[in-house]
């Protein structure tokens, strides 16, 4: 019984905050194409969350499940190109409504944290990611790496959603390709 109110009251505190957000939400892209998304993104640049923040070879890997949500594989290395592969498995659901431009992305049950595509080439070959929060935000592509003019439009882009420049960090790319995975 304890478990349950405690369940709930953290429930309620995390409700609360989210409501409470003073930052407007971050204006996502018109329309996003879900299976065109899906497949290996690699992170050019981010804003990176506790676990990102020294990733090296980070690549995210998008696959569209039998019941709709979206299989999530982010593989990174902790601090150099030698450190060994780590691994995340969180689970997207796309908001209806949106298009598929918003997701909630899951990581431990119940809490979905924001996921906002809010730019995309139309080729899908780049897009950025970013939150309501400005916290985080993800510059990806399908390549390893990106031109130069490519790369200072995007930190534009991401300067002009209202995030800080000086916390964006690139990624360190080898340009390996990414490890195969399993489909859901």
């Amino acid at each position: 019984m304890n478990a349950t109110r405690w369940m709930l009251a953290a429930l309620a505190v995390v409700m609360v905050s989210a409501c409470s957000s003073r930052q407007p939400r971050i204006p996502p892209v018109t329309e996003v194409d879900i299976e065109r998304f899906m497949g290996d993104w690699y992170v050019i640049a981010h804003i990176p969350t506790r676990p990102e923040r020294n990733a090296y070879d980070a690549i995210e890997t998008y696959a569209l499940r039998k019941d709709g949500r979206i299989q999530t594989t982010f593989h990174y290395r902790d601090g150099s190109f030698d450190a060994p592969l780590e691994t995340m498995h969180p689970v997207g659901t796309v908001r209806e409504g949106t298009n598929g431009a918003i997701w909630g992305m899951q990581f431990v049950w119940p809490i979905q944290a924001e996921y906002v595509i809010v730019d995309l080439d139309p080729a899908y070959q780049r897009t950025i990611v970013g939150r309501s929060k400005r916290d985080y935000v993800w510059l990806m592509a399908r390549t390893p790496s990106i031109p130069d003019d490519e790369y200072a439009a995007a930190a534009l882009r991401i300067a002009d959603l209202g995030y800080d420049l000086s916390k964006l960090r690139r990624v360190p790319q080898s340009g390996d390709p990414p490890p195969p995975t399993q489909n859901p």
